[in-house]
């Protein structure tokens, strides 16, 4: 099998801070990790590897010290990986994102399956890997909970809020993959070596994709965030004394007069 696993290098949301001067966020000082669910979509392709056997390429866009991330999947049994980085693609928005990713995926040719995480930490949208998928024209299943092969089609668990739908899907196609769908591994010392080797490594550039610069960035994305902020966490709370009766009949008027019963 030929896999291809996106991921992405996010700033650690629980160290985030918003300038309040341009409503943006403040990078500078921030760690940066690889985004969870691309850990387990990365585990979820190791897995299939060694099941089915294969190679799997990571693949991610960012700046030059994304290249980290690889490093990083590549320690975990990842085969390469491909840095897409050129200030061509800054501020990009998900579907100029994922147009960019399907250029990147059209120039490593054949594969059998794409794997993504559900969605990023820092933006939280879920929209790369569908908008990926329709740019490809592929078949795509989101939420994965498992996933086996059976010749050209993968039988495919789906976790949605009340049930576990199962779905055979037809090869090439494109999958997410939930946080619940297993364990990632660590990272072995052999393959520790290989990462910090720095030959397992592409990186392509605008030029190398051939995309028109009018198609890229900022200046090619519909969507654009207005505002950005941090939620007021200074809310205060109040304690209701008495017996249970007491209490009880004190909270149920509370909650009748902010309309909430």
């Amino acid at each position: 099998m030929k896999i291809i696993v996106t991921v992405k290098q996010v700033p650690d949301t629980a160290e985030v801070r918003i300038d309040p001067k341009t409503n943006s966020l403040v990078r500078e000082g921030v760690p940066s990790i690889l985004n969870p669910e691309d850990r387990n979509a990365v585990e979820t392709a190791l897995m299939l590897k060694e099941t089915y056997g294969g190679v799997v390429t990571a693949l991610t866009m960012g700046p030059p010290q994304a290249e980290e991330v690889l490093e990083e999947v590549i320690a975990m049994g990842v085969d390469e990986g491909i840095l897409l980085s050129d200030r061509a693609f800054a501020g990009s928005d998900t579907l100029i994102t994922a147009f960019i990713l399907s250029r990147a995926v059209m120039k490593i040719g054949k594969f059998d399956l794409i794997i993504c995480g559900r969605q990023a930490i820092d933006g939280d949208t879920a929209q790369v890997g569908p908008q990926l998928a329709g740019f490809l024209e592929l078949p795509q299943v989101t939420y994965l909970e498992d996933i086996s092969i059976d010749g050209e089609s993968a039988i495919i668990k789906r976790g949605l809020e009340d049930c576990v739908e199962e779905v055979r899907l037809k090869l090439p196609a494109l999958v997410t993959v939930l946080s619940e769908i297993n364990q990632p591994r660590y990272p072995s010392l052999c393959n520790v070596v290989n990462a910090c080797d720095g030959t397992l490594i592409k990186r392509w550039s605008e030029k190398d994709l051939k995309i028109p610069g009018s198609m890229l960035g900022l200046q090619a994305s519909p969507t654009g965030v207005k505002k950005i902020f941090e939620p007021n966490r200074s809310a205060s709370g109040e304690i209701i004394k008495g017996d249970e009766k007491q209490m009880a009949k004190i909270l149920i008027d509370k909650l009748k007069d902010l309309q909430l019963v």
